[in-house]
């Protein structure tokens, strides 16, 4: 075979050049001759023999195979070279009623081979990724050896990329099956050549403290964190990164809120929905800043970490990055993100440096210390927060863990028919109604649709009337079976919508979920809509729903 050089890229040779595009024959393992294509994008091959990708008829019925044509540079994982074997050419025909039941017959010849590995999505299930391998064939080494050095150095471009990972395992996760999980998807990280460092956790708490002590310097070394567990575990990774390094003011006490309130002349409790109206829009937020608080979920976060407490930033080129493997009871997070449930769908994400930004809010309990002063106690969540019965749940599942998931089941029905309700009294802010971002939903029979027409521009300036505009503070008090604030919808198995269904990624929202007290039947035709595809959990009259930019319960 003729082979051609691009003088416009002396570093390799381009047979069929032009553009830096590579074109040969090969032959396509258990496919057929193919005119194979390299460019800017990928990689695309043509069948030399159009009956190659066409399915067999059987009875009348055709079995069309999965021909795929084409993958992108950004779907590739790894390009290996497979050695001197076995190149499989399916035979051609098989097209008789007596041989639809016979195995394949497949022709064979030995070639030097190189396998380009990427993913295919599932027809079914679009955001489930399937492992795809296409290995190609030639008589002629320099050719193979050719093509792997030109799609490894378009791999080394795509900088989005982790080389070096930090590893965390719950071996005790969901099923247990953590360390099976990891053990599964720790090949496609091998031959992705991505280095990792493996701590397999052994108590509770484990990677809290390790994240905790860890320095920076060391944080310097990896592209990013993995958890293979669930949920609580991916919190617990995010907590010992961020209360040793996030320095942010602390929102004010419950006490300073009621004592504001009451200043202002509020000296009676409003009635539920109120607003009760102040002047400072410098109170803090309880989701974090702008600048770290898209740093969840394997994912890159633009700009610089102003809250970070070290000036050396401890990941390399100041982005933090977290991922996780889902191996635990409901997997929430990665199925907002991700759209599957999937350990492989995950890994490759985080292989192929795909990006997404998560919302992370600020959890503050005011403790009474042994000093007798009230001390802020902190945490992070980047899904959900709740106080009553989904927090009676967790706390109290905690004790059946070696239940598995079927703890939460078993758990829930028994707190369930506690009815436990409680005295609270909970403040929001209230997100704009005239921002067509934000919208409040209570007991209404339609779901908010985002605002279609444009929206007028204000310039900011001195005195800016949007900078000035007074916070609308509202007020609850009552009894509640569940106060929950959401960062995400929490889509699971249990709750195919969500908790929130409109509640969407790093849309810089808290979601409030109030369940007022109410019979037991009620409350369970909530759960049951809760669980239903299509369901209104919201839409009863002992359900208050809010879009809010802070809260403060107590």
């Amino acid at each position: 075979m003729e082979k051609s050089y691009d003088d416009d890229d002396s570093s390799f040779p381009h047979p069929g050049g032009g553009d830096g595009g590579l074109s040969s024959p090969f032959f396509l393992d258990h496919a057929g001759e193919v005119l194979l294509s390299r460019n800017q994008d990928g990689l695309s091959w043509k069948f030399l023999d159009s009956s190659d990708c066409e399915g067999t008829t059987c009875l009348g019925i055709i079995n069309s195979e999965d021909c795929k044509t084409e993958i992108k540079f950004s779907d590739i994982y790894a390009v290996e070279f497979a050695n001197y074997g076995l190149v499989h050419s399916p035979k051609s025909g098989l097209r008789h009623a007596k041989e639809c039941f016979r195995e394949r017959l497949l022709h064979t010849q030995e070639m030097y081979r190189f396998t380009v590995h990427g993913f295919q999505s599932s027809p079914k299930e679009p955001c489930l990724w399937k492992l795809a391998a296409f290995t190609f064939g030639h008589m002629d080494l320099q050719t193979c050896q050719s093509w792997m050095d030109q799609l490894n150095y378009s791999l080394i471009k795509e900088v989005d990329r982790p080389r070096n990972l930090l590893v965390f395992v719950h071996p005790r996760s969901g099923k247990g099956n953590g360390s099976k999980v990891w053990e599964t998807v720790s090949k496609i990280f091998i031959r992705a050549k991505v280095n990792t460092k493996v701590i397999v956790t052994e108590r509770a708490g484990h990677a809290f403290d390790v994240m905790t002590s860890i320095q920076n310097k060391e944080l310097h070394s990896y592209d990013g964190i993995i958890a293979v567990g669930g949920d609580g575990f991916f919190n617990e990774i995010i907590n010992g990164y961020l209360l040793s390094r996030l320095k942010v003011p602390l929102p004010p006490s419950p006490s300073d809120i009621f004592n504001s309130v009451q200043s202002r002349g509020s000296s009676s409790v409003q009635e539920q929905g109120d607003a009760v109206h102040g002047t400072d829009q410098k109170e803090h937020y309880p989701l974090l800043p702008d600048s770290v608080q898209e740093v969840m979920n394997f994912r890159t976060v633009n700009g610089s970490c102003e809250g970070i407490e070290d000036p050396n930033h401890p990941f390399s080129g100041g982005r933090p990055r977290f991922g996780l493997i889902p191996a635990g009871s409901t997997d929430a997070i990665v199925i907002c993100t991700t759209g599957a449930r999937d350990p492989v769908t995950s890994a490759l994400h985080i292989i192929l440096g795909r990006k997404i930004f998560l919302d992370a809010m600020q959890v503050v309990r005011w403790k009474t210390a042994s000093t007798s002063t009230i001390e802020p106690f902190i945490r992070y969540a980047a899904s959900f927060a709740g106080y009553g019965f989904y927090g009676d749940v967790i706390s109290e599942s905690e004790k059946y863990r070696w239940m598995g998931p079927k703890r939460y089941d078993y758990v829930g029905t028994k707190i369930f028919l506690k009815h436990r309700s409680y005295e609270a009294e909970v403040m929001f802010e209230e997100a704009d109604p005239d921002n067509g971002k934000a919208t409040t939903h209570t007991r209404s029979k339609t779901w908010p649709f985002r605002n279609t027409t444009r929206p007028e521009k204000i310039p900011c300036r001195a005195k800016c009337s949007i900078c000035n505009k007074k916070t609308r503070w509202c007020r609850t008090k009552g009894r509640f079976l569940s106060i929950g604030a959401a960062v995400m919808s929490n889509r699971n198995e249990r709750a195919p919508d969500g908790l929130v269904v409109d509640a969407h990624l790093s849309d810089g929202f808290l979601h409030l979920i109030l369940i007022k007290d109410c019979s037991r039947p009620k409350y369970l035709w909530h759960l049951t809509e809760l669980a239903k595809r299509g369901g209104e959990p919201l839409n009863f009259e002992f359900v208050e729903y809010h879009k809010v930019v802070k809260h403060s319960p107590f």
